[in-house]
């Protein structure tokens, strides 16, 4: 992996937490409160919100798939995981460390690209 690789990562990471909040706390709280009050008009734009997260999250994740040559199981899972409330939560988890994965592997081939340089 390359640190455009480590990029896309940490891209899906960044939307990763909004998206996975953005449906309990968003949606879920515009339906109790349309249910219990008259106000209807939060409904709209609270779930323009999180459809956007989604699609955000479903291109970053396609970008991420085509840079890490994920196998397609993989990418399933963080699929199912943005489908589920709270589940990009656990999702950032995971993808932190492939993170960290990738930054090293791109330190050390640049290392060793600059040890082979020198000799």
């Amino acid at each position: 992996m390359d640190i455009k690789t480590a990029t896309a990562l940490h891209r899906l990471r960044l939307v990763s937490v909004p998206e996975a909040l953005s449906f309990p706390a968003l949606l879920i709280f515009g339906s109790l409160l349309s249910r219990i009050s008259d106000i209807d008009f939060l409904m709209l734009p609270l779930g323009i919100i999180h459809g956007i997260l989604f699609v955000i999250y479903a291109v970053l994740l396609l970008d991420v798939w085509a840079k890490t040559k994920w196998p397609l199981k993989r990418v399933a899972f963080f699929f199912v995981l943005a489908l589920l409330p709270f589940g990009g939560l656990y999702g950032d988890k995971i993808l932190k460390r492939y993170e960290s994965d990738a930054v090293i592997a791109s330190r050390a081939r640049a290392e060793q690209a600059e040890g082979a340089v020198k000799a």
